[in-house]
């Protein structure tokens, strides 16, 4: 049977629309939130490898399944995190959470609505914020807020990538029922410019991510750890930043992304405003959180 290091896109965590583990969060978690990146990525690889069969995809995610749990020691990456998670006592549950969402991917090329959507970013999504979260021993009172911009940061890459998703996997993550009520199907995605109406339903879409980056705007000030509380700030400042762009350009023919500096740019943005906000909110720097 083919291995997952057989179908590797070469990606890093460096590759990213949003940041994994970036040096603002503190380097005692660091290798711990890069193990699970790199399992979630040797997973994404296998699901969206165009030469590997759907069935030889599912027996690869089964086998880093098994890995996980010990019953077999076939997948590196697998091991290198089971190994991390028993000596932290961390449950391994939203790893499992993320190999549902990869077989999804293998199995499931459509989504009728938007809660259908959501259902997936439950499961593709929120367990890599609730990871984090747990990594730095924080507590479940935090995981609406984490579910809410993961949820966002989920649907942004969607619609960056909808092009791409369509002609290289065959994979719509537009709700049909949007495209529907727009009257086009999903082959518009195929067209070198979005027509008006794909324009519409992408905006339309991005305004339902806004609701959701909206939820989730007292995240970082409710988390503990004040390194994470800034990355979550950074993250979200990108977040809302490329969704902006993706009210005003096509994602089919325009450039979406941000570059280095631009990114760079946003995240000097968001630790000033967020060092503001901790140093003089309720009673100035007796306020902010300990560091662990």
């Amino acid at each position: 049977m083919t291995t997952p290091d057989a179908l590797r896109s070469g990606k890093t965590h460096r590759d990213e629309n949003f940041p994994v583990a970036s040096l603002i969060i503190h380097p005692r978690h660091r290798e711990a939130i890069l193990a699970f990146y790199r399992f979630a990525r040797t997973a994404d690889d296998v699901a969206d490898n165009p030469s590997a069969s759907p069935a030889e995809k599912l027996k690869l995610l089964d086998s880093m399944a098994a890995s996980l749990t010990g019953e077999n020691d076939a997948v590196a990456e697998s091991v290198r995190l089971r190994g991390l998670l028993l000596a932290r006592r961390l449950t391994a549950q939203h790893a499992f959470d993320l190999l549902e969402a990869f077989r999804r991917d293998v199995t499931k090329l459509r989504y009728k609505s938007w809660s259908e959507l959501m259902d997936y970013c439950r499961y593709s999504a929120m367990p890599v914020g609730r990871f984090v979260l747990d990594v730095h021993g924080e507590t479940s009172d935090s995981w609406p807020y984490n579910d809410a911009l993961c949820a966002a940061l989920q649907v942004i890459n969607h619609l960056q990538d909808c092009r791409k998703d369509y002609r290289q996997l065959n994979r719509v993550y537009l709700p049909l029922e949007d495209l529907k009520a727009a009257r086009i199907g999903p082959e518009v995605l195929d067209h070198p410019f979005a027509p008006p109406a794909l324009l519409a339903v992408i905006r339309i879409l991005a305004a339902r991510a806004v609701g959701l980056l909206e939820e989730s705007r007292p995240f970082a000030d409710r988390v503990r750890d004040l390194r994470l509380g800034l990355e979550i700030d950074v993250i979200r400042t990108l977040a809302e930043n490329l969704n902006r762009r993706l009210m005003t350009r096509d994602p089919l023919h325009d450039r979406v992304h941000h570059t280095k500096s631009e990114a760079a740019a946003l995240a000097v943005v968001a630790t000033t405003r967020f060092a503001g906000r901790r140093l003089f909110s309720r009673g100035g720097s007796s306020s902010m959180v300990r560091q662990r």
